[in-house]
């Protein structure tokens, strides 16, 4: 059952999605070649605790880390180690934290340094499918008219969604219904109703959509090697449309 919020949890919600917004700003900052992805998440940890939240990842399904680090073609939940970013990586920084009752979640994806101007594109269209998809987010529509925008807007740019990872609903849990997909029709699924709350995560690859788990038990990545990138807002359903809590204004 997809859970609807009130005007206070939104709010609640809308005070953590900000602090998570300016955690991952402070992380961007220390992406660069020869950083570890352990020191990411150190400094991720270090953050959230001073900014009196609590890690959504650290501990769920045992989980070990605060932070989600994918590189190259790596699409999500690969666990930070000592590897060192190299120029020309690219890297998708995940991370959820709880507030005052509330989780909020999202990812970015970035370049390490100077990339490929094939690479570059392919961070520019995943980042215009999430806003694509946010566009669609208003009470009335259903979740595969979200789906499908992003689907077809992908596949004209020459990308892949991954159909084995999705989108979800958030709130006093990390993970609520509904499952939001990156490809479907559209007017199928649940209609979008004021007071829902929910992350849209579009993961593309350049290459075929198929995935395998990371050798770290965690991580799941693309199957044939190519490239993958991420990127993820949690989203407030309003009787206008919709605000977008993860991001600084």
């Amino acid at each position: 059952m997809i859970s609807i919020k009130s005007k206070e949890e939104i709010k609640i919600m809308i005070e953590g999605g900000k602090v998570l917004a300016g955690i991952m700003k402070e992380l961007e900052k220390k992406v660069k070649p020869g950083i570890s992805t352990e020191e990411l998440d150190r400094v991720a940890e270090t953050l959230i605790f001073d900014s009196g939240a609590t890690c959504s990842f650290k501990g769920y399904e045992g989980y070990p880390t605060c932070l989600c680090t994918s590189i190259n073609e790596e699409i999500v939940h690969a666990l930070p180690s000592q590897r060192q970013l190299k120029e020309g990586d690219i890297i998708s920084l995940d991370l959820g934290i709880f507030y005052k009752g509330y989780h909020t979640d999202m990812a970015v994806t970035l370049p390490v340094g100077k990339v490929l101007p094939d690479t570059q594109r392919l961070i520019r269209v995943t980042k215009k499918a999430l806003k694509r998809g946010i566009k669609k987010v208003r009470p009335g529509n259903t979740f595969g008219d979200i789906s499908n925008t992003i689907q077809r807007y992908v596949e004209s740019q020459g990308f892949n969604v991954v159909r084995d990872l999705c989108g979800h609903g958030i709130g006093k849990d990390l993970h609520e219904d509904p499952q939001i997909l990156n490809y479907g029709k559209r007017h199928s699924g649940p209609e979008i109703k004021t007071g829902m709350c929910f992350c849209l995560e579009p993961m593309l690859t350049v290459g075929d959509s198929k995935i395998k788990k990371s050798k770290d038990g965690y991580g799941y990545e693309t199957a044939d090697g190519s490239l993958s990138c991420h990127f993820e807002h949690t989203i407030a359903v309003t009787s206008h449309g919709c605000q977008v809590l993860t991001e600084l204004k």
